[in-house]
Formats: C-alpha cells, sequence, structure tokens
C-alpha cells in the first residue's frame, strides 16, 4: 500500500473553536473507558456461581463470555463512526445510558438465555461509549495535556483489565443482600448513572467537520469477518468443534479480502469507507496496531488461565485469587504514570523494555508455579505479577499514544474505532487460544500445574513477538 503522509493533529484541525476538556470532564470519559474493559474480565471469576444458580452449563457459559465480547468488537468501529457523524458526547451519553440499563437486565436475567442475550446487548451498548473516550481526548486536548490523558487512558485500560476479576472476587464473595454473581452486573448500575450526571455537565460536544455517511457495505462486511473468526474460536472448544465451526474459519480469509476489496473500491470512488486506507497508511499507527495485537492477546488469555487455574486448580477462591492480582495493578498503574516522563527521555525505546521485563515477570510466575504447585500461595506470585505488571504499564499507554499520534483530528472516531477493535479482538483471541490451550491440558485438577507452567511458556513466546515487532515503532512519539 502507498503510505499517505497526513499532517499531525492540530488545534485547527476540528475546528476554530475547539472545545477544551477538563480535569472533570477526563475522569468522566475515563471512567466510561473503564465500565467495558472491566465488565469483560468481571464475569470470569462469576462462571462457577451462575452456572450453579442458572444450570448453564459450558457452551451456555462461554456465550456469556463471547456474546459481550463479539457483540462489542464487533460494532466498535460503527460506533467511532456515529460518534464522528452525530457528536461524541451525545454517543457518549447514549452508551452510558444503554450500558446501564443492559446491566440491570444482566443482573436481573432469570435463565442462562436471558443472561446471554442480556450480555449480546451490554456489549452493543460498549461499543457506542468506548470509542467516543479515545476520540474526545484525541480532539480537545494538545501538547503535554494530550500526552498526559493518553496515558491515563492507557493506565485505566490496563488497570480495568486486573481490577474487573479482582472486583468480581470480592463481589461475589460478599454476596450483597443474597446477590450472589447478580451483584457483578448491578453495581454498574448507579455507577452509570453518576457517569451520565457527570458526562452531562463536564464533557465538550465534537464531532468530525467532515462527517461521512455509515458504509453499509463495510460495516456488514467486517462483522461478518470478525464473527466469522471469533465465533468458532471462542465456542469451538465448549461445543466440540462441529462442522460449523470449521466452515467459518475457512470463511473468514474470503470475508476479510471482500471487506478490504469494498473499502478501496470505496476510497477510489470518492467515498468515506469504514475504515479509510489512507488511515491504514499511516506508518505509526500500523505499526502499533502490530503491537497491540499480541500483547493485549497474550494478556487477556494470561487473565482468564490465572483466574481458572487459582480457582479450579488450587480452590483459592474467589477473593485470593483476586489478590494474586494485586501486585500486578500496583505495578502497571506505577509504571503507567511514569510513562510520560521516560517517553520524553527515551521515546518508544520504553516499549521494548517493557516487554522484557513482562517477559521476566512470566518467566518468574512460570519458575513459581513450577517449584512446587500444590503448596503454591499468593506470596509465591508476587515477585512475577509485579515485575509483569510493570513491563505491561511501560508498553500499553505509550502505544496508544503511538497508535493515534498522527490521526487527524476529523477522523478521531475512526482511529480510535479501529485501534479499539483491533485491542477487543486481539483480547478475544487470546482467550481462546490460549484458554483453550490450557483447558485441553488441564485434564485435571493435578494437572493444572503443568498445563499453566505450559501456558506460561507460550506466552513467553507471544512477549518475545512483541518485542521484535516493538523495535519497529518510530523513534519518537507526537504530541
Amino acid at each position: 500500500m502507498t503510505t499517505t503522509s497526513t499532517p499531525p493533529r492540530t488545534a485547527a484541525a476540528v475546528g476554530p473553536a475547539r472545545p477544551d476538556l477538563g480535569s472533570l470532564g477526563l475522569f468522566t470519559v475515563l471512567l466510561g473507558a473503564a465500565l467495558p474493559l472491566i465488565d469483560f474480565f468481571i464475569v470470569n471469576v462469576a462462571l462457577p456461581t451462575i452456572d450453579h444458580d442458572l444450570a448453564a452449563g459450558p457452551a451456555l457459559l462461554e456465550l456469556v463470555v463471547a456474546g459481550y465480547g463479539l457483540s462489542y468488537a464487533v460494532l466498535l468501529v460503527l460506533g467511532g463512526r456515529l460518534g464522528d457523524l452525530f457528536g461524541r458526547r451525545r454517543l457518549f451519553l447514549a452508551g452510558m445510558a444503554a450500558f446501564g440499563l443492559t446491566s440491570l437486565a444482566c443482573g436481573l436475567a432469570p435463565d442462562a438465555w436471558s443472561l446471554v442475550g442480556a450480555r449480546v446487548a451490554q456489549g452493543a451498548a460498549a461499543a457506542l461509549m468506548l470509542p467516543q473516550v479515545l476520540a474526545t481526548i484525541h480532539s480537545s486536548t494538545s501538547g503535554a495535556r494530550h500526552a498526559r490523558a493518553l496515558s491515563l487512558y492507557g493506565a485505566t485500560a490496563g488497570l480495568a483489565m486486573v481490577a474487573g476479576q479482582i472486583l468480581g472476587g470480592v463481589l461475589v464473595a460478599a454476596d450483597l443482600a443474597g446477590s450472589g454473581w447478580r451483584a457483578i452486573f448491578l453495581v454498574n448500575v448507579p455507577v452509570a448513572l453518576l457517569g451520565l450526571l457527570l458526562a452531562a455537565r463536564s464533557v465538550p460536544e465534537t464531532r468530525s467537520d467532515r462527517p461521512a455517511p455509515v458504509d453499509v457495505p463495510g460495516t456488514l462486511l467486517l462483522a461478518l469477518s470478525l464473527l466469522s473468526l471469533l465465533a468458532p474460536l471462542t465456542e469451538g472448544r465448549a461445543a466440540g468443534w462441529p462442522l460449523w465451526t470449521w466452515l467459518s474459519l475457512a470463511a473468514f480469509p474470503f470475508a476479510a479480502g471482500a471487506f478490504w476489496w469494498v473499502e478501496l473500491r470505496a476510497d477510489r470512488r470518492g467515498r468515506t469507507p469504514l475504515v479509510p486506507p489512507r488511515l491504514l497508511g499511516l506508518v505509526s499507527l500500523r505499526r502499533g496496531l502490530a503491537v497491540v495485537l499480541p500483547l493485549s492477546g497474550g494478556f487477556s488469555g494470561f487473565m482468564f488461565v490465572i483466574a481458572v487455574a487459582l480457582q479450579q486448580g488450587l480452590a483459592m477462591g474467589a477473593v485470593a485469587s483476586g489478590l494474586a492480582l494485586v501486585p500486578m495493578a500496583v505495578a502497571f498503574f506505577g509504571a503507567s504514570l511514569a510513562g510520560p516522563r521516560l517517553v520524553r527521555r527515551w521515546g518508544t525505546r520504553v516499549v521494548p523494555v517493557g516487554a522484557v521485563f513482562q517477559g521476566v515477570g512470566i518467566g518468574l510466575i512460570a519458575w513459581a508455579v513450577g517449584g512446587g504447585w500444590s503448596e503454591l500461595s499468593v506470596l509465591d506470585l508476587l515477585p512475577g505479577m509485579a515485575v509483569a505488571g510493570f513491563g505491561q504499564g511501560l508498553q500499553l499507554p505509550v502505544l496508544f499514544r503511538v497508535v493515534l499520534s498522527e490521526v487527524p483530528g476529523e477522523q478521531a472516531g475512526v482511529g480510535s474505532g479501529v485501534m479499539v477493535t483491533t485491542q477487543q479482538s486481539a483480547m478475544a483471541l487470546g482467550v481462546a487460544t490460549l484458554g483453550s490451550l490450557f483447558l485441553s491440558l488441564a485434564s485435571s485438577p493435578a494437572a493444572m500445574g503443568s498445563a499453566l507452567t505450559t501456558t506460561l511458556l507460550v506466552q513467553v513466546g507471544v512477549v518475545v513477538l512483541t518485542l521484535l515487532l516493538s523495535l519497529r515503532l518510530p523513534r519518537s512519539v507526537k504530541q
């Protein structure tokens, strides 16, 4: 593809009276960013209780997780385009309201199929809300405030992934008013109401100066591409790999090829495609996304596997397994806050250094597991968790800045949607691949130790890939 030079984002890119995102507005949009990511992971520790209460079975439990992830991933780019078209604040408010309502439906679901349907709707609501967060930051901040806001977004995203499982464990164990697992969804309702009140007062309205109509063929083909890949990978193991899973996987390259052909054709005819090929011509975006894929996939796979291993293999319980992740969360947050200062001095070389720390941390966890699985404690995991979390905190916020650094302000929604779709799809793939590997090796609780060690060593290989890809990033990051 021919690389098209795009001028860096400037204040004029979004109009002469560019709105300003204040501290309260930034807090509010970051709250909106945290909710969907927390809910992707919060279910992991509640699945045994959901199975017991609703007699769901393995296949439906997979759908409780996958239904949310699939609708979320499929609709993210469309959500970004709608924000560019109708206003990002308006879509953020609509998404927040819908997320609160669908969370209430999840918490009140009378049976497993109702819960699956509510989770699909919840994922769609998240896809309306989340792209507006990065797009609003990108189009209403500049300079050092823009860099700091993106670093805080990265810190929020990483912490939300870890905090989801910690919070889920606490809520399930607390059994508030006898609500059991339902509390993990009902807790979103007051948070969403707070988010709506704050957003109405503090989040400025931004939109593209040149809004384009929705690319219907592109939207449908992107949805088909993602569904044909993610649905069989997330459901295949629980369903016993029936014929439809293999047919779906075989259809994926054709659907993806058709999507790209339609987008190129629309671009050549002067229309605005769902994912503009010129956007992917930006070196920083293309190479940044290449690193986001293995980093996000490995991270989400690790979070799923560690939750299952500690709860089912060692019978630690939801709270104890959540506490094991606290060192990772603390180290991640510290590294994220140090990110802007480190980037100013060292540029994107911070990312491969973070990959080294992450690989060492995962190696320490594997060594602790292999050294005595049956007697493994939270303290044994602490050094590896902290080192791995520090490495992830050095990578993720910087990558978000790299990906969006050259995206024009009028395409902030599309750029944000593309990045978050890549991240979300990678997270679903990570759970499907590393999770399936672990579960296929863990034939019994006693075998989970060796299965976890093997899976962690595979993840070290993924980290090495992340490191090699990060060496190709542009050396500096534009503010």
